[in-house]
């Protein structure tokens, strides 16, 4: 079922328009992640929060930020989020219920399961039961923590703060926010070796090299107290991994410390066991008639089977295997898992120096086993094994005590349950669908198109590689029928310095299309301003490139200057000393620069100069015209782009012109209309134009950013916080090689712009009906 924006109208009519733009906005990317049904429980959650009236962000944010946890660990999830914040909406702010909701796409990320996810949440809940004081240090610290730790080092970290500071509140928030001993002492103790969603990646990767085809990798729940007693699994051809590993000590008092394993190693061990059950099993073994002393020998012999395969294949796994299994005790087995461990070892072993007869027995019925390559044959050796240690007086065989200690070893369940492996059917349970996209002819789309009203969360999109224009009405059918194009979001980190770290994904910046002007307005422009264009002239003659230029008069040249060679040699035969500059040098005259000029477009700019019937925005347009007419002509390559804010989730921007457009009338048309709206979330736009102007391929890129006033938004109370995060974002673009100069309009604005933007680059204009003079002749100034 295609399930279309507009059905839920209702809930577009309760929602402020800016919401509406969000929710529009993240359509788009919504419904390349969600199903159909995930949509109608995407949409029916965020009437439900709205429901609440606790205010507009938390819905907002929740519109915002839902998708990407959906595309990380899965839509089923969203049910239980919407739940949990319906359940703590009585037990706390909306505030901290955003903060969860905003930070809900780095836990999923960190923890990469549902049903870790789902424990997360139970985590939050006790926090909230027990210690609400402490939630919001802990989210701002999240990234932090979830780096160090895994999810049962989280609970248990919290737990003891709970503790602690029962009744203690502020010693709550100062263990919470990382700020007491206690709280970095227990970090400590909680922290593991190698997290497996640091190696998952590269785990992937190996595997496909190794093996030649894909196999799905899950981490399994962290919240347990001994990391050796959980083993990994395989279910639904799914390989479920411990979440941490510690690196791996061999037991032994001779062991040398050199021999510590790391846990990237131990995941490597674990992940090829497994990949040789999934490769080697064909069916499943059958259970009935067995007990559990056959059980666990069939399966011990099933393990050494699999990977005595995988050896002949890979001989380099019968190492990394054997490191990681218990040294080998030949004294008297006082159970029937000490031979069960001994085996193991055994059998990996290529010559084994077991000296117990039942390890021998096992060892020549397993070499001269000449089926190897069907479980059945475990569960022959295996029977027959279990028969012959009848005779060895063991206590009875405890599953409980008698397991095998090699730490790679899965629990074998596989073994015992299996299906014919279905590759696609794996692929869709395991990863979301993707939407494409596919450019086709005109009688393509004429003749083939079998629904030309699907919405945006079709399977696959048609689209024309030109406009389709009627000759009719003088325009493009997309004009008449088509929907207004809705950039997809661009998320950016923000700096927040009262906790000196990065809020990843924490700002929304959506592009939108600049409307169209009355183009006598910007002809007026140039018509009034022809003294200082007249003036422009000259240099700009000057700074236009010439291609190459011989400098004559050098001593080190590339050719002879003829004449001044003959004035030499005259002097020499006069008895007079010659002058030695008679080369010639090529130098090439050219510019590489990239400029893109930055446009404040807040609702500032709309006020009229003092003492003038013009506006700020005014004189912005003017000086941008005059510039971009001098740009046109020397010929940089330049964009003129703008931007204001309406809160983070929604940073508007406008490109009135790209790099590879021309300098035209739809530009000028562009600049004609801009107006001045909503506020000044500089950092944000800062990354976005740094973004863009980072792809130009040209050695000098320079930023000029044109403002009125400081950094400030609707929903940012700290007044330094903006100016921090804009200021951080300069420092990011200069290591990226992008020059920023700022030209600010606010005669009060030195103390804070050079904050930001460095000593000697920016420029207060303390009469600012100079800018369209001052701003071209200072690019001039600067690019020369």
């Amino acid at each position: 079922m295609t399930i279309h924006l507009e059905e839920y109208q209702a809930l577009l009519d309760d929602l402020p328009s800016n919401s509406q733009d969000v929710l529009r906005a993240s359509w788009k990317e919504a419904a390349k992640v969600f199903s159909s049904r995930g949509l109608s429980n995407y949409l029916k959650g965020a009437l439900a929060l709205h429901d609440l009236g606790r205010g507009e962000d938390l819905v907002v944010t929740f519109i915002q930020e839902i998708p990407q946890v959906a595309y990380i660990i899965g839509e089923d999830i969203l049910p239980e989020i919407v739940s949990f914040l319906l359940s703590m909406s009585s037990k706390t702010s909306s505030e901290i219920l955003a903060l969860i909701v905003s930070t809900a796409p780095l836990a999923a990320e960190r923890l990469g399961d549902e049903e870790l996810f789902r424990n997360y949440l139970s985590v939050l809940s006790i926090m909230l039961a027990q210690a609400p004081r402490g939630l919001r240090p802990m989210l701002e610290k999240l990234g932090l923590l979830l780096n160090q730790l895994t999810l049962g080092g989280l609970r248990r970290w919290v737990q003891w703060g709970i503790h602690a500071y029962k009744t203690d509140f502020e010693g709550q928030i100062r263990y919470f926010s990382l700020q007491s001993p206690d709280a970095l002492s227990v970090l400590q103790s909680e922290r593991k070796g190698t997290l497996f969603v640091d190696v998952q990646r590269r785990l992937n990767m190996y595997l496909r090299a190794m093996w030649g085809r894909d196999f799905f990798l899950r981490p399994t729940s962290g919240d347990y107290e001994n990391r050796d007693g959980l083993k990994p699994y395989i279910s639904n051809y799914i390989i479920y991994i411990a979440d941490a590993y510690d690196d791996y000590q061999p037991e032994g008092d001779t062991v040398p410390p050199m021999s510590v394993i790391p846990g990237t190693e131990i995941y490597r061990a674990i992940v090829n066991h497994c990949a040789a059950h999934l490769v080697y099993a064909l069916k499943p073994l059958s259970m009935q008639m067995l007990n559990t002393t056959q059980i666990a020998i069939i399966e011990a012999i099933e393990d050494a089977r699999v990977e005595e395969l995988a050896c002949r294949q890979f001989p380099g796994m019968r190492n990394s295997w054997l490191a990681l299994h218990p040294l080998p005790d030949y004294s008297e087995p006082k159970t029937v898992g000490d031979l069960l461990n001994r085996l193991a070892r055994a059998l990996l072993e290529e010559n084994s120096a077991d000296p117990h007869p039942w390890i021998q027995e096992a060892i020549e019925l397993f070499r001269t086993e000449q089926n190897l390559d069907t479980n059945q044959s475990s569960w022959n050796i295996g029977v027959e094994l279990a028969y012959r240690l009848a005779k060895f007086p063991l206590p009875e065989y405890n599953p409980r005590t008698d397991f095998l200690r090699a730490i790679y070893r899965d629990d074998n369940r596989v073994i015992w349950e299996s299906e014919e492996y279905n590759e696609m059917e794996a692929f869709e349970t395991t990863w979301m669908p993707k939407q494409t996209r596919k450019k086709v002819s005109v009688m393509e789309m004429v003749n083939t198109l079998d629904n030309e009203f699907a919405g945006d969360d079709a399977e696959e999109i048609w689209v024309l590689p030109t406009e389709f224009w009627l000759d009719q009405e003088g325009t493009t059918i997309n004009s008449l029928e088509g929907k207004e194009p809705i950039s997809d979001p661009h998320h950016y980190h923000e700096w927040d310095y009262q906790i000196q770290l990065e809020r990843p994904s924490w700002v929304t910046v959506l592009e939108r299309r600049p409307k169209l002007g009355d183009l006598d307005l910007i002809n007026k422009i140039i018509e009034d301003n022809k003294p200082i264009i007249s003036r422009l002239k000259f240099i700009i003659d000057s700074m236009t490139p010439h291609g190459m230029q011989r400098i004559r008069r050098v001593e080190d040249g590339d050719e002879l200057d003829i004449n001044a060679a003959v004035r030499a040699m005259i002097d020499i035969r006069m008895g007079q000393q010659p002058d030695n500059r008679f080369m010639i040098r090529h130098k090439r005259n050219l510019r590489d620069i990239a400029v893109m000029v930055l446009l404040d477009m807040s609702e500032s700019a709309n006020d009229k100069v003092r003492g003038h019937d013009y506006t700020v925005m005014d004189l912005t347009r003017a000086a941008t015209v005059l510039l971009s007419n001098a740009l046109d002509r020397i010929g940089d390559p330049f964009a003129l782009h703008g931007f204001c804010s309406d809160g983070r989730h929604d940073v508007h921007y406008f490109r009135f012109k790209d790099f590879n457009e021309p300098y035209d009338d739809l530009v000028k048309a562009r600049l004609a209309a801009i107006q001045g709206s909503y506020s000044t979330r500089m950092g944000a736009a800062l990354r976005h134009a740094g973004s863009i102007l980072g792809q130009q391929p040209n050695a000098k890129k320079i930023l000029f950013v044109i403002t009125d006033g400081e950094p400030a938004d609707s929903d940012v109370r700290d007044p330094q916080y903006l100016r921090f995060d804009a200021k951080r974002a300069v420092e990011e673009l200069v290591r990226a090689g992008i020059s920023t100069y700022a030209i600010s309009l606010d005669p009060g604005a030195d103390q804070y712009v050079s904050r930001i933007f460095g000593i000697n680059n920016f420029t207060v204009l303390d009469h600012v009906e100079r800018l369209p003079e001052k701003l071209p002749m200072l690019y001039m100034g600067l690019t020369h």
